[in-house]
């Protein structure tokens, strides 16, 4: 993995800060990527009080910005050149590098933008020397939770980079999310969602595997999910998604399966890197193939209970065709 550049964050041991030092009144801030997170990040900032200009270059997700009171923009350009601060919420390294051309376009000097997607590291590293090359500052500031999440503020930002830079991102961050960690120099965001992300595919697949063994024993999932995530052996995970996995709605993707396997990659690349044995991960992995292989690519991470259902039996889509039923 690539080392970063030096900064006064190495100095600093990683903290949990919530301060704002701006006023959201008159504060002007750009989103690129209007996706699943992107436009629920938008629209809790339109509350806190901020003014957001964004831009997704598909129609639909400008649409829903303007709904939630933000104003789109015809291309990054614009946003750059009309924004203080901007965040961004990419689906690729190329789209990071496409963006970066369109920041330098627009964009001035002081300019600072947060990058929050689950990008391999060495893109982002790329993408920091491009935008210093025009005095514009990049943030490596992945976020951890999911699409719901986002949309309640329920989320951590792992903040890594220059640390005034940070500090005067500090209102923003607070505009969206529910806390903010800094943890370091550049990149060290991004090894810290790795790590949160290897615990979330793990998680999932085991609250998937304990509900199903508690159905197939008698219980009621519902209570099961209740019971068991206010004990020790609840989780997040099991909290977050053990409820989507009862009610059979991973049709209403808040993660997708098939985004998802672009952080699995990215995640086994890091222990390759470390060679770190990673026995548990291992054995999720296939999980998560099969869910690809039924069908589940559009479906909420959830849907690996369907995946197990499958392995015993069942019909790939035998939960949709139940959601059909009853709501007929």
């Amino acid at each position: 993995m690539g080392k970063a550049p030096a900064d006064k964050a190495t100095r600093k041991k990683p903290v949990q800060a919530r301060a704002a030092t701006l006023p959201a009144t008159g504060v002007v801030v750009g989103m690129v990527g209007l996706g699943i997170m992107g436009s629920a990040m938008s629209a809790n900032l339109v509350q806190a009080g901020f003014t957001v200009l964004g831009y997704d270059p598909v129609e639909k997700a400008r649409a829903r910005l303007k709904k939630a009171g933000g104003t789109p923009c015809d291309n990054v350009v614009e946003v750059a050149s009309r924004c203080q601060f901007i965040l961004l919420s990419l689906p690729s390294e190329a789209a990071l590098d496409d963006v970066c051309a369109e920041l330098i376009a627009g964009g001035s000097k002081g300019l600072v933008v947060a990058e929050t997607s689950t990008l391999p590291e060495q893109a982002k590293l790329r993408a920091l020397t491009t935008l210093a090359s025009r005095g514009i500052v990049l943030l490596d500031c992945p976020l951890s939770g999911t699409g719901a999440q986002a949309l309640t503020r329920d989320l951590a930002v792992y903040a890594s980079g220059d640390l005034k830079s940070i500090q005067q991102f500090a209102a923003v961050f607070e505009g969206f999310a529910r806390v903010r960690y800094d943890v370091g120099a550049f990149g060290n965001g991004m090894r810290m969602k790795l790590v949160a992300n290897l615990l979330v595919a793990i998680h999932n697949v085991s609250a998937a595997e304990a509900l199903l063994m508690g159905v197939r024993a008698g219980l009621d999932p519902a209570l099961l999910v209740k019971v068991v995530a206010d004990g020790a052996g609840g989780s997040r995970m099991l909290q977050l998604r053990g409820p989507v996995m009862v009610d059979r709605s991973w049709g209403k993707a808040t993660m997708k399966v098939s985004t998802w396997q672009k952080d699995m990659r990215l995640i086994n690349d890091a222990l390759q890197a470390t060679d770190t044995p990673a026995p548990l991960f291992a054995a999720c992995m296939p999980v998560y193939n099969a869910a690809m292989a039924l069908g589940h690519g559009p479906d909420d991470t959830a849907a690996v209970y369907s995946v197990l259902e499958h392995m015993m039996g069942a019909a790939p889509d035998a939960g949709k065709k139940r959601q059909k039923k009853k709501k007929s």
